[in-house]
C-alpha cells in the first residue's frame, strides 16, 4: 500500500512516512560507509587479481574519497536549487550504475573511474537526505532520527570491511571480490524504488548560484595534491609528483582567493578568518589522514605480513571498530562538558596504541598473531572514537549560526579528502618500506602515523574550548 503524500494526512501515516523516509536516508548513507572501508579489506585481492599491483592498492580507496570530498559541499547546493528528491533520485541512480561497473570492471583503470565514479554520485545523493529530513520532519522526530544514526552509521562502518572479508573467502560463483560491489545494484534498484515511492515532491530554488569556478580550482587542487601524495613517497618523490603538490598548492590558494571574492562562495569568507574553526580543520586533516592510512596498513600487514585470509583480517580489525563505537558514543554525553580536552584525551589514547602496535611489531616483526594485536587494535580505535565524535563538534564552537551549513559541509568534505590522502600516503609509506621486510614498513608507517597524530596537539589548543550548546554537526 502507497504512503500518502498529500497534504494533511491523519497522524498515523505522517509518522509512517517519516520513519520510511528515515529507512531510506539510512539506506543510502549505510551504501556510502560501507563503500568507503569495503576496500581496507578487499585491495590486495583485487590487485593481485586483477594484476594492478600498488598503484591499484592506493588508488581503489583515495579515488573514491577524493570525487566523494571535493564534490560534497557542490552537492547539498545542487540540491537546494535543483531539488533534493531529484538530486537524491540522481545520486542513487548514478551510484547503482557506477557500483554495477565496478563489479564488472576487467582492468584496474576501469575500476578505479568507476570507484570515482560511485564518490561523485555519492556526493550528489548524500546531502540530500539530512536535507530532507530537516524539511520535512517534525523536531521529535527529527531527535529520534540523530540518535539512531550515529550508531547504524557506526555498524556499517564495520559492516564493510567483514562484508569484503566474508564475501571475497566465500567466492561466491567463483566471483572473488565482485560481489562486494554488484550487491548496490539491488541495494540501489531498492532504494530508488523507495525514493520514487516515498519522497515529496520539492522544486528547489532556482535564484541559488552554484560557484562553479571556485569548484572547479577546489577539484584541481585537491587532484594535484593527492596525485603527489599517492606517487612522491612511495616513488622517492620525482619531480612530477612534486610539481603536483605544488601545482595543487597554487590551485587551493586561487580558491581560498574565490572564497573571498565570489558571490556566492562554498564557504563563507568569515570561516576563513575564524582561527578556532581552522584549528579545527587543520586537527580534523590531520588526524583522519593519519588513522585513515594506518586502517589501510593494518589491514596490508595483516594478509601480506601475518598471512591471514580476507575475513581473518577482517575480523582482525573488529577491535578497532568496536573501540571506534564505543567511544563515539561516550563522547556524545561528554562533549558538551569537556569540550577540546576530549580531542587530547582522544590523541593520547591513538598514541598510546600505536605505541602498543609499534613495540610489539619492532619485537617480533611477522612472528604475531591477529590475539597479540587485538589490545592494541581495540585501544588505538578508542583513541580514534574520542577524536571522531568530538573534533568536528568543537571546530564550530565559536562560528556564527548562519555560517553552520557551510561550515558543516566544509568539515564532512574534510574528512574525505583527509581519507584519501591519508591512505594515498601512508600505504605509500608502506611499499616504500617493504624492501627491509613487512615488518620494517609496519614499523616505519607506524611511526609516521605517530608523528602526524602528535604534532596536531598544538592546533587544538587554538580550537575552542567547548562545543556549542545549540549545534551539533
Amino acid at each position: 500500500m502507497a504512503i500518502p503524500l498529500t497534504a494533511g494526512p491523519p497522524a498515523t501515516a505522517s509518522t509512517r512516512l517519516m520513519w520510511a523516509i528515515l529507512g531510506l536516508v539510512l539506506l543510502a548513507d549505510a551504501l556510502d560507509m560501507i563503500d568507503a572501508t569495503v576496500t581496507n579489506i578487499a585491495a590486495p585481492t583485487i590487485a593481485a587479481e586483477l594484476h594492478g599491483g600498488e598503484d591499484l592498492i592506493k588508488w581503489l580507496g583515495s579515488a573514491y574519497m577524493l570525487a566523494m570530498g571535493v564534490l560534497l559541499v557542490v552537492g547539498g547546493r545542487l540540491g537546494d536549487k535543483y531539488g533534493q528528491r531529484r538530486l537524491f533520485l540522481i545520486g542513487m541512480t548514478g551510484f547503482t550504475i557506477a557500483s554495477t561497473v565496478a563489479g564488472l570492471s576487467p582492468d584496474p583503470a576501469l575500476l578505479v573511474i568507476a570507484r570515482g565514479a560511485q564518490g561523485a554520485f555519492g556526493a550528489l545523493l548524500i546531502p540530500q537526505g539530512m536535507a530532507i529530513m530537516t524539511r520535512t520532519f517534525s523536531r521529535d522526530m527529527l531527535t529520534k532520527a540523530f540518535g539512531i544514526f550515529g550508531p547504524l552509521l557506526g555498524v556499517a562502518s564495520v559492516g564493510g570491511p567483514i562484508l569484503a572479508g566474508f564475501v571475497i573467502d566465500a567466492d561466491i560463483a567463483g566471483l572473488s571480490w565482485r560481489p562486494i560491489f554488484l550487491v548496490n545494484l539491488v541495494l540501489g534498484v531498492l532504494g530508488l524504488g523507495l525514493a520514487v515511492r516515498l519522497l515529496p515532491h520539492d522544486e528547489g530554488d532556482a535564484s541559488i548560484r552554484v560557484d562553479g569556478v571556485g569548484s572547479g580550482l577546489l577539484a584541481a587542487a585537491m587532484f594535484g595534491l593527492l596525485f603527489g601524495l599517492v606517487e612522491g613517497p612511495g616513488n622517492g618523490w620525482p619531480a612530477g609528483a612534486v610539481l603536483s603538490v605544488v601545482v595543487g598548492l597554487v590551485f587551493l590558494t586561487a580558491f581560498a582567493r574565490r572564497q573571498i571574492t565570489a558571490a556566492d562562495p562554498l564557504l563563507k569568507p568569515s570561516l576563513l578568518r575564524n582561527r578556532g574553526f581552522g584549528s579545527g580543520l587543520l586537527v580534523g586533516l590531520i588526524v583522519f589522514a593519519a588513522t585513515t592510512g594506518l586502517v589501510y596498513v593494518l589491514s596490508l600487514f595483516m594478509q601480506q605480513g601475518l598471512h591471514a585470509s580476507a575475513r581473518d583480517a577482517s575480523l582482525g580489525l573488529l577491535p578497532m571498530t568496536v573501540g571506534i563505537i564505543v567511544a563515539a558514543g561516550a563522547c556524545m554525553a561528554l562533549i558538551k562538558r569537556m569540550g577540546r580536552t576530549l580531542i587530547l584525551i582522544g590523541l593520547a589514547v591513538i598514541l598510546a596504541g600505536c605505541g602498543w602496535l609499534l613495540v610489539l611489531v619492532m619485537a617480533s616483526g611477522t612472528d604475531l598473531s591477529l590475539w597479540d594485536l587485538a589490545p592494541a587494535v581495540f585501544l588505538t580505535g578508542l583513541g580514534m572514537g574520542t577524536c571522531y565524535g568530538t573534533i568536528f563538534d568543537v571546530a564550530i564552537g565559536d562560528i556564527h549560526p548562519d555560517e553552520a551549513g557551510s561550515a558543516s559541509g566544509s568539515l564532512s568534505a574534510i574528512q574525505q579528502l583527509a581519507a584519501g590522502a591519508g591512505s594515498a600516503a601512508v600505504t605509500s609509506i608502506f611499499f616504500r618500506s617493504t624492501g627491509s621486510g613487512l615488518g620494517h614498513a609496519m614499523t616505519t608507517s607506524l611511526i609516521v602515523v605517530v608523528v602526524l597524530t602528535a604534532v596536531t596537539v598544538p592546533a587544538v589548543m587554538l580550537m575552542p574550548r567547548r562545543a556549542p550548546q545549540g549545534l551539533h554537526h
